[in-house]
């Protein structure tokens, strides 16, 4: 059985390759469906759009004052959370809100001082405007697109071989990809925390492409094609498998919504990065090595 699942790994590369390409157009298509439906290809936290994140300590109903506010504020995106202190015990409530004008927020805050019981000096009251918002949005896609440009230049310097240099890219760009898609379909709104773990990713992401890429193209005298592809998964397979359990524990025990929201994106995009880089990755390079070997073997 393990033979043939070998077998089908070694031979059906463009198989996988036609696989991994359904499932980046999927994710495209949803980001694209996303941003027809809503106007912005993922779902912006109070942080990225602006608004006001209002702490109330001392109270527990989170759903029953979710239920008064929404009614009261119809047209406006409010989320209550639950706060959680270091025993994991609940110790208030976070209420996040894209109100932008002063005279409002001021009238939202007092009601939510009557709905909980909890004199107004006693909550934490944070403002976004959202034109520093759109900025910071709009400088960090912007050193996204810098950081992928300069590491491409790098990569191609380094292999001097262009079909393995976009592979690194592309990997790294389908796991940034299908990762915002599956933050999408979950419904999580985006906080400035979760982009820097976005950019975060991109680091995994590429060490593990680089890694199989050095292997296979730069260590011809450790085997075959295959043994060296093994041979750069236990390394790189046990570098994920390690920071899958690394962030899974965190993901666990953490009472942090800002911690939490990093390592969930941490933890969804290590395990597509196993496809992208074993599966994705492994295919183009099969793919354009055996393309070289018949080219030389026409040439001659």
């Amino acid at each position: 059985m393990l033979d043939q699942i070998k077998h089908f790994y070694e031979t059906k590369y463009m198989f996988f390759l036609i696989f991994t390409s359904f499932i980046l157009f999927t994710a495209l298509a949803q980001i694209g469906w996303q941003y027809y439906t809503t106007g912005d290809f993922l779902h912006k936290g109070v942080s990225l759009k602006g608004g006001a994140t209002v702490t109330v300590p001392d109270y527990y109903d989170a759903l029953g004052l979710h239920a008064v506010l929404a009614a009261s504020y119809e047209g406006y995106d409010i989320s209550v959370r639950e706060l959680r202190g270091s025993s994991g015990a609940q110790s208030g409530v976070i209420v996040d809100i894209d109100i932008l004008d002063q005279e409002t927020l001021g009238v939202f805050v007092s009601q939510v001082s009557s709905e909980t019981g909890i004199p107004e000096n006693m909550m934490s009251i944070e403002t976004f405007g959202s034109r520093l918002s759109g900025d910071f949005f709009s400088q960090l896609l912007l050193g996204l697109l810098v950081a992928f440009l300069f590491m491409g230049c790098v990569v191609f310097l380094y292999f001097k071989d262009l079909i393995p240099s976009i592979a690194v890219m592309l990997a790294a760009g389908s796991d940034i990809i299908i990762t915002l898609a599956i933050i999408n379909v979950l419904g999580i709104k985006l906080s400035t925390a979760g982009i820097a773990a976005f950019l975060m990713l991109i680091g995994y992401s590429v060490d593990t492409d680089i890694l199989l890429t050095i292997r296979v193209l730069k260590q011809k005298e450790d085997g075959n094609l295959n043994e060296r592809i093994y041979g750069s998964f236990k390394t790189g397979g046990l570098m994920t498998f390690t920071a899958i359990v690394a962030v899974g524990t965190v993901l666990l025990f953490t009472n942090s919504d800002v911690l939490f929201q990093i390592m969930l994106i941490l933890f969804i995009g290590l395990f597509v990065d196993i496809m992208t880089t074993w599966v994705q990755n492994v295919s183009i390079l099969r793919w354009h090595l055996r393309d070289k070997e018949h080219t030389k073997e026409g040439g001659h």
